[in-house]
C-alpha cells in the first residue's frame, strides 16, 4: 500500500480527517484539487454560533484544529442569546478569511506523517467484490493504495454553480468541479443525490455608506474556543445591520422567473433554514423588510459579506435590488452570489463511525453526507479521521452516543433519519441540552481524546489542572456556610441561612450574584473554572433528569443489532418496518426506534428477538 489513509478533500471535513489520521501514527495522503484553497471559507467568514459554537469546541477537545484556526484569525467574538439560559448560549467569531486559510494549510503542511497531493479523485480502487476501498484513480490516471479512504468532497463532487442564465460546472466561483467520483459512486450503487447552497453577493466596502448603518458591535471578553488558549487576542472589526424593503422585493418578484430555483434549472434540495433571498420574498410576501448583516472578509480586503442576501439571481438583478438598500445605493458588486448544486451520498448508507455499510474502508464526512455548515463538516471530519485510523490498526471504532456531545447527535441524526436537505444542527436537536453546554466540550471529551491517543501532553496536563482546580472549587464553596449576615445584605440567602454554598446555589437568585464577591477565596481559580462549577450546581437536579431520560435511551442504544441482522426472520414485524429496518441496518434498538415509520411495536418485537438469541433459543 501507497498510504494507510486517503483523504479526499481539503476543506473542514478534510482537514479534520487528516490531521487526526496523521496524528494517530497512520501514513496520511491528502488529496485536493488546490493546495491554495485549504481551509477556504467558501460562504460567511465565520465560525461558530447557535449549536454550532458547541461543536467546534467538542471538534478542539477532541484533538481536533477549528477552535485553534478562529482563535488565530478572529476579528471580532460575540457570545449568542447572552439573556438566555447557558444550554442555548453559545460562542461565533468572525475571521479574517485570508489568515483562517492560510493557518490551516499551514497546520496540515507542517503535520509529521500527513502529506499534500494536487489532484482530483474521479474514483476509488476497491476489491474484486466491491466490499472493501483499496485506494483511489485520480484525474491524471494515478492509482494510490490505501487501507482506508475518507472522501469529504464539500461542494465540489460533480458541483455545478448558477448564476441568473449563466450554468458552469464549479464547486465555487473560479473553481472547477470535481468530476468522475459522484458518477463512479452511482455506477458502484451508492444512493447518491443532489443537493443546493448559495452564498450572497461581496460589495467592495469603499463604496457603501456605512454611516447610515446599524453598528453591531463584538464582546469586550473574549473567550477562545480552543482548550488550549487562555486568551484570544486579536484586532476588533465591527458588523453592520441593514435591511431590504419594498423596494428590494419589488426587482426580485419582478425578475423571478430568470431565477434559476423557479424556473426548475435546480433540481438539489436547498437549506432550508438558511434560504435565499428570493425564496425569502415569495414565501414570506408579507414581511415588508429583512435583516441583512454587512461582515467584514478580513483585514486585508475591502470585501463585504452580505449574511441574509444569499441570491442566485442574474448579476444586473443582483446589482439593482442591493442598490435600494440604505447605505448601498453606490455599492460595487466584486463577486455575484450564487447557488451550487452538487452531488452527496445519503448517510443512511453509513456507519455511526462514518463508515459505508456496503465498502469496507471507505469513510464520508461533511456536505458530501448532506450537511451544512463548516463546523457540521468539522465536527464530522475528525469522526471520519479516527475511525480511518483505528480501522487500519484493527481497533473499534470510536461512536459518540447522543448523550456524549452534539457531534453524537449530529452523526446518530444523519445516519439513522438520512439526509433529504441540507442537514444543520440545532441545540434543540440534542436531549441533554443543559449536559452539552459548549463549556463543558472538554470535560466530556477529552478523556475520549486522551483514550483514543489524539490529545497531547500538553493538552493531557492542562486538562488535569482544570478538573482538579474545579473540584477544589466545589470544594470550597461546600465549606463556606450562609449566614446571617448574608442573608441581612440580600434577601435572597435568607432561605438558604446555615445551608453550604454550592447547595445554595440551586438557588438562580443566588447563582447569579457574584461568587467570586461572596466567597473572595474563590479569585484563585480562573474565572471560567468558577462559572463553569456554579453552573454546574445551579442546573444539577435539570441535568439529573436528563440523564435518567438518557439512561432509558441508552438501554436501547446497549441492545446492539448485528449487521447481518435478518429483519425478515422477526414473526409480526410491520411491511414498512421491515423495509426501513433492511435498508438502515441500525447498530442498536435505540437507532431502530428513531427510524421514522418504525412502530414501538417493531422495537418490541426486535427485542424479544435478540433476548432470545442471546439465550440461544427462539423467540
Amino acid at each position: 500500500m501507497d498510504y494507510e489513509v486517503i483523504v479526499v478533500g481539503g476543506g473542514h471535513a478534510g482537514i479534520e480527517a487528516a490531521l487526526a489520521a496523521a496524528r494517530l501514527g497512520r501514513k496520511t495522503l491528502l488529496i485536493t484539487q488546490n493546495p491554495d484553497t485549504i481551509g477556504r471559507l467558501s460562504c460567511n467568514p465565520a465560525v461558530g454560533g447557535l449549536s454550532k459554537g458547541n461543536l467546534v469546541r467538542e471538534v478542539d477537545a477532541l484533538g481536533g484544529e477549528m477552535g485553534l484556526l478562529i482563535d488565530a484569525t478572529t476579528i471580532q467574538y460575540r457570545l449568542l442569546n447572552r439573556s438566555r439560559g447557558p444550554a442555548v448560549q453559545a460562542p461565533r467569531a468572525q475571521a479574517d478569511k485570508s489568515a483562517y486559510a492560510a493557518a490551516a494549510r499551514l497546520a496540515v503542511e507542517r503535520q509529521p506523517g500527513l502529506r499534500v497531493s494536487m489532484d482530483t479523485v474521479t474514483g476509488l480502487v476497491a476489491s474484486a467484490d466491491g466490499a472493501r476501498a483499496l485506494g483511489v484513480v485520480t484525474e491524471r490516471g494515478r492509482r494510490i493504495g490505501a487501507r482506508a479512504v475518507v472522501v469529504a468532497s464539500g461542494t465540489f463532487m460533480e458541483g455545478r454553480i448558477f448564476i441568473g442564465e449563466h450554468r458552469a460546472p464549479s464547486g465555487r466561483l473560479g473553481e472547477a468541479a470535481a468530476v468522475g467520483l459522484g458518477a463512479w459512486l452511482r455506477a458502484a450503487g451508492f444512493p447518491v443525490g443532489r443537493m443546493k447552497t448559495g452564498t450572497p453577493a461581496r460589495v467592495k466596502a469603499s463604496s457603501v455608506d456605512l454611516g447610515a448603518l446599524e453598528i453591531q458591535p463584538g464582546d469586550e471578553e473574549r473567550r477562545p474556543f480552543s482548550f488550549m488558549n487562555d486568551e484570544m487576542p486579536g484586532p476588533e472589526l465591527p458588523c453592520r445591520i441593514t435591511y431590504t424593503n419594498e423596494r428590494t422585493h419589488a426587482i426580485i418578484r419582478a425578475n423571478i422567473a430568470r431565477s434559476p430555483l423557479y424556473s426548475g434549472d435546480i433540481v438539489g434540495k436547498g437549506p432550508r433554514y438558511c434560504p435565499s433571498i428570493e425564496d425569502k420574498v415569495v414565501k414570506f410576501p408579507d414581511r415588508d423588510r429583512h435583516q441583512i448583516f454587512v461582515e467584514p472578509e478580513g483585514l486585508y480586503t475591502d470585501e463585504l459579506y452580505l449574511n441574509g442576501l444569499s441570491s442566485s439571481m442574474p448579476e444586473d438583478v443582483q446589482e439593482a435590488f442591493i442598490r435600494t438598500m440604505a447605505g448601498f445605493e453606490e455599492a460595487y458588486v466584486v463577486r455575484p452570489g450564487y447557488a451550487v448544486e452538487y452531488d452527496y451520498v445519503d448517510p443512511v448508507d453509513l456507519y455511526a463511525s462514518l463508515e459505508s455499510k456496503r465498502m469496507r474502508g471507505l469513510f464520508m464526512a461533511g456536505q458530501t453526507n448532506g450537511t451544512s455548515g463548516y463546523e457540521e463538516a468539522a465536527a464530522q471530519g475528525i469522526v471520519a479521521g479516527v475511525n480511518a485510523a483505528l480501522s487500519v490498526a484493527g481497533e473499534p471504532p470510536l461512536v459518540l452516543s447522543r448523550a456524549d456531545a452534539y457531534i453524537g447527535v449530529l452523526i446518530d441524526d444523519i445516519v439513522t433519519l438520512g439526509a433529504k436537505e441540507p442537514y444543520r444542527m440545532f441545540t434543540s436537536r440534542a436531549e441533554r441540552r443543559l449536559a452539552l453546554r459548549h463549556d463543558t466540550a472538554d470535560r466530556r471529551l477529552t478523556p475520549i481524546a486522551m483514550r483514543v491517543g489524539l490529545a497531547s501532553k500538553e493538552r493531557e496536563e492542562r486538562f488535569r489542572r482544570k478538573v482538579e482546580g474545579m473540584d477544589a472549587v466545589r470544594e470550597l464553596l461546600r465549606a463556606r456556610r450562609v449566614s446571617q449576615a448574608d442573608a441581612a445584605r440580600d434577601a435572597a440567602f435568607a432561605p438558604h441561612v446555615g445551608e453550604d454554598l454550592a447547595r445554595a446555589l440551586a438557588d438562580p437568585r443566588i447563582a447569579e450574584l457574584d461568587v467570586e464577591a461572596i466567597e473572595p477565596g474563590a479569585t484563585a481559580f480562573p474565572r471560567e473554572w468558577v462559572e463553569g462549577v456554579v453552573l454546574d450546581l445551579r442546573y444539577e437536579g435539570y441535568v439529573a433528569k436528563e440523564e435518567r431520560l438518557s439512561a432509558r435511551l441508552g438501554k436501547l442504544d446497549a441492545a446492539r443489532l448485528p449487521p447481518d441482522f435478518d429483519y425478515a426472520a422477526v414473526p409480526g414485524l410491520s411491511a414498512e418496518s421491515l423495509e426501513k429496518l433492511s435498508a438502515a441496518r441500525p447498530l442498536s434498538l435505540g437507532q431502530a426506534s428513531r427510524i421514522p415509520g418504525v412502530r414501538p411495536s417493531d422495537v418490541a418485537l426486535l427485542a424479544v428477538r435478540l433476548a432470545a438469541g442471546a439465550r440461544g433459543g427462539r423467540p
